[in-house]
């Protein structure tokens, strides 16, 4: 058995898009490319590999979108187990020894800030890593343990679990709201559901893009602020 080394990036594709009008919200275009590559680019620059977790239908036209990126396809043997079983099925497509996990409807997240999770992860006693952010503890953007996760997401499937119990029965480090504002702009870790948040997520980039900062980013070209040293 090949020993585990590295990190993986995952990438969840699979859902159903319901709150998304006229198609595929992975597919959905954001200046002038798809959801899917947005995400894709923001965990390829901090992990070896990135697989695409998605349902079989999906996967021809998700080639397409991402023809000549870096990826692998983890594709849900069986339909209708939403994010948990397409986690699962992911992690069991790597042998990397952590993963960095964000839904494809987040285009903005900046690689640097995944980063920091992953050396939150590896540098603590824990399997897991949460953000907090608007008062909540949010299910994704999130870091884990590959093979602690793998196990806990088919536990959770027998138990009728969510995501975010997988992540919880990690013992997850969770970084505070007022830390994680003071690493990254949380404007950047939006996620789009519906037509109308891809209209302000539009918005959102034309603003950076206007600002003449690289990447469209106030913050710096990998989206995470400085501390001045």
């Amino acid at each position: 058995m090949k020993a585990d080394t590295g990190r993986a990036g995952i990438v969840l594709a699979g859902g159903p898009s319901t709150r998304f009008e006229d198609g595929d919200k992975a597919l959905a275009a954001l200046a002038g490319r798809p959801l899917l590559l947005h995400a894709v680019e923001a965990v390829s620059p901090v992990v070896d590999d990135v697989v695409v977790s998605c349902r079989r239908d999906q996967r021809r036209s998700f080639e397409s979108a991402l023809e000549g990126a870096d990826v692998s396809f983890a594709t849900d043997p069986i339909d209708g187990l939403g994010p948990v079983g397409g986690l699962r099925t992911a992690l069991r497509e790597t042998d990397r020894l952590t993963a960095v996990v964000i839904g494809c409807d987040s285009p903005l997240v900046p690689p640097a800030f995944l980063g920091h999770l992953l050396d939150r992860l590896e540098g603590s006693t824990t399997a897991g890593v949460l953000v907090r952010t608007d008062g909540r503890t949010r299910r994704l953007p999130t870091a884990v343990n590959t093979r602690a996760a793998a196990a806990a997401a088919s536990e959770a499937l027998d138990d009728g679990g969510t995501l975010h119990d997988v992540v919880e029965s990690l013992a997850p480090v969770v970084i505070p709201e007022h830390h994680v504002a003071a690493a990254v702009d949380t404007e950047r870790l939006v996620t789009v559901d519906t037509r109308a948040d891809l209209a302000r997520v539009e918005e959102t980039l034309g603003r950076r893009i206007a600002s003449g900062s690289p990447g469209g980013n106030p913050s710096g070209a990998d989206g995470v602020r400085s501390n001045g040293r």
